[in-house]
């Protein structure tokens, strides 16, 4: 019996290790986020703006075809907004946001809903990029591992 509640709770607590600070709790992730799609970058566009404390920065809008939803309304394209971009010949790089390009695909763990650019949940760690063999980068944890978290977090079990 002790090895059947040791296995579940392997199972409901896949951390991510992230390439700045702690691991990501999946779970914690999943139920803080308002929406969690898997979804294509299919372009970036940047633009100059300002934060809430009137710096003036570049944030890039990403628009990503969704091709999987985890929680939230299904969508068949959301926009996701990031600090760090190219504008002209100037360049910011945001130390914990990733950059993304047209045809990476990634996790995304969203605050907010509706059809406007949204946040990722965490900043850059509601991001998380996918290789070709739909590993998370930098992780041994695949996206099926990372679906069931998400569903034993929002109590949906699954298989």
């Amino acid at each position: 019996m002790k090895h059947v509640v040791l296995i579940a709770l392997l199972c409901a607590s896949v951390a991510v290790s992230a390439d700045i600070g702690p691991p990501i709790d999946i779970g914690v992730q999943a139920r803080g986020a308002a929406q969690i799609v898997v979804g294509q970058v299919i372009d970036v566009q940047s633009r100059f703006a300002s934060n809430q404390f009137g710096d003036q920065l570049i944030v890039s809008n990403v628009l990503v075809d969704v091709l999987e939803t985890m929680k939230g309304a299904a969508q068949a394209r959301v926009y996701v907004a990031i600090e760090g971009g190219t504008v002209g010949g100037l360049t910011l790089k945001v130390s914990d946001m990733p950059e993304l390009k047209a045809g990476e695909r990634a996790v995304f763990f969203l605050d907010g809903s509706g059809t406007g650019a949204l946040p990722p949940r965490g900043r850059g760690r509601g991001i998380l990029k996918l290789a070709q063999d739909d590993r998370i980068e930098g992780s041994a944890v695949t996206l099926a591992d990372l679906r069931q978290a998400v569903r034993s977090a929002l109590g949906r079990g699954g298989r």
